[in-house]
């Protein structure tokens, strides 16, 4: 705090610099790959959403409706990933120099992106002018990658194309800088390892192997190093194998991800009436592989979200994303089936510590619990009830009452009302027995949430536990074809706007995606909205309106 901001226009400097600090301490204090995964996870699912929206923006906007408008996840979770491009491409000490000679230079001043970068240049040499496109261009780019491999030279051939896509306002973009963590792996997952500065439309590497060579698995992007689409053409044996060889935790995961996701898709189209076994094999495999680390076990056994799946297929119909996902679930929990008795039947006399270790744990049991609440085992309910009353700590109780909310039954209404009983003189607590309803909920939970006598519009957090657990994270409830989702946060928001208008406006960023829905959902989406563009609504919703609808 003791540089600030010249004007808004700079906050992306700010907060992307407090973010990316956050969340290296967060890795330091854990796990810095899982800490990486996590943060992927939240960036795609808030940040290339946004991106790909009519409400894209870039990083440093030139213009805003309300102030209020430019608290989004490109200003700072982006933001925060050009902090962290820039390490990359600098390196550790290099980088030091450079935030050293900030602030030593802009003590107690009010700056501007281009002071930033001028401490960079100064110590390195270095020209970033086309680096700060990442600023001023809107829109997640995308990088195709083709490979191929020549046995009688043992030549490897890896051509990139990089493009970054039109987003309003901005119908030509220029290329990127991007920097990329690349490797080479063979089958006994010896690698060589380099960064690519990627700065042209198109790149071409090549590489001469050693005679004897196989080709070798070419892992592209480690430890996510840009926040870019990565679109390769990969027959489904190498997939697999990503899974099985790739050294990098981040993209193992990605691999597991994105084999997961065409897997998911393809449930939801109709063209695959059951998973593939050979899939779910290599997953659970992973998993159990990797249980010596269970937090980064747990990211393996948590399959994609619709949030993710959203933008992978349009016209998109969530609905039928979440019950392919919740097939995969618990295909894949029968596979680690013997295993989640071994994990979730270990009743820990440890005394509880917040520390990475025991963290790790728990987040493998809940990731379990998850997948047993999706299995559609007949003792689901039953299992999930004894898991909530043995829990000894908030995390897995809340996890076991996430699977109870989303089942029917009187396990799930004794849980429900054992939880509000011992809680219900503590709100933050209160907020989570809302959130769980609402997350896996309809619009008639939802109905019932808003008549609690605990809910209260003038309590932005209790709103969001309903409202936006609703809109932002249950999307098959939310984007229900019949449109009952959108009217029961379209009666909130215009209750919230009168009360708290900035909250108005981010309950309604929950619409951003609406023409990308199938036809009947996106009729009701756009009817909702034309009623709230006719509604006496606050300066800041009335933006995200006009700007939702083009």
């Amino acid at each position: 705090n003791r540089i600030t901001c010249r004007d808004w226009f700079q906050l992306c400097l700010k907060e992307g610099l407090t973010v990316f600090r956050d969340q290296n301490f967060s890795a330091d204090m854990r796990s810095r790959p899982v800490q990486r995964i996590k943060d992927v996870i939240r960036l795609r699912a808030r940040q290339f959403a946004e991106d790909a929206g009519p409400l894209a923006h870039s990083v440093r906007p030139e213009t805003y409706g309300a102030i209020d408008n430019l608290y989004t996840a490109t200003v700072y979770e982006k933001g925060a990933e050009v902090i962290g491009m820039l390490r990359r491409i600098l390196g550790e000490e290099t980088y030091r120099k450079g935030m050293d000679l900030y602030f030593d230079r802009h003590d107690g001043q009010a700056v501007t992106i281009e002071d930033f970068y001028a401490c960079f240049e100064e110590v390195s040499g270095d020209d970033f002018t086309q680096f700060r496109l990442w600023y001023s261009q809107a829109g997640t780019p995308e990088v195709s990658v083709e490979e191929s491999w020549n046995p009688e030279t043992r030549e490897v051939a890896v051509t990139l194309k990089q493009r970054v896509p039109a987003t309003p306002g901005q119908a030509n973009k220029k290329p990127m800088l991007i920097p990329m963590e690349m490797a080479l792996i063979d089958d006994e997952g010896n690698m060589a390892e380099w960064i690519t500065l990627f700065e042209d439309e198109e790149l071409t590497l090549t590489f001469d192997l050693p005679e004897g060579s196989e080709r070798p698995l070419v892992s592209i992007n480690r430890d996510f190093t840009a926040p870019i689409r990565l679109k390769r053409n990969l027959d489904r044996e190498t997939q697999l194998a990503m899974i099985r060889l790739e050294t990098d935790p981040f993209n193992q995961w990605d691999a597991v991800q994105a084999l997961a996701k065409q897997e998911i898709l393809a449930l939801s189209e109709g063209s695959q009436a059951e998973p593939d076994d050979a899939l779910v094999d290599a997953i659970a495999a992973a998993v159990t592989g990797a249980s010596d680390d269970p937090a980064f076990a747990a990211l393996l056994a948590r399959l994609p979200d619709v949030n993710e799946l959203f933008l992978e297929r349009q016209p998109a119909d969530p609905v039928a994303l979440d019950a392919a996902r919740k097939k995969l679930q618990a295909a894949l929990y029968g596979k680690l089936s013997q295993f989640a008795d071994s994990v979730l039947g270990e009743s820990s006399t440890q005394a509880y510590d917040p520390g990475a270790e025991q963290a790790g744990e728990r987040a493998l049991r809940t990731a379990l619990i998850g997948l047993l609440a999706a299995s559609g085992a007949d003792e689901a309910g039953d299992r999930l009830l004894s898991l909530y009353k043995a829990a000894t700590n908030m995390t897995e109780k809340l996890a076991a009452l996430r699977g109870l909310a989303g089942l029917d039954g009187e396990a799930r209404e004794t849980a429900l009302a054992d939880f509000e009983a011992e809680w219900t003189s503590n709100p933050l607590v209160m907020d989570k027995w809302f959130g769980v309803q609402a997350g896996t909920g309809d619009a008639a939970t939802i109905e019932k949430l808003a008549a609690h006598s605990a809910f209260d519009l003038r309590n932005p957090n209790r709103v969001r536990s309903v409202a936006a657990a609703f809109a932002m994270q249950n999307l098959a409830g939310f984007h229900a074809p019949d449109g009952s989702g959108y009217r029961v946060v379209e009666d909130i928001i215009l209750k919230a706007d009168k009360v708290n208008p900035a909250l108005g406006a981010r309950l309604l960023t929950a619409f951003e995606q609406w023409r990308s829905l199938e036809p009947k959902a996106k009729a009701e989406a756009e009817a909702c909205l034309r009623r709230l563009q006719a509604a006496d609504l606050s300066k800041n919703s009335a933006d995200i309106v006009s700007r939702a609808l083009g």
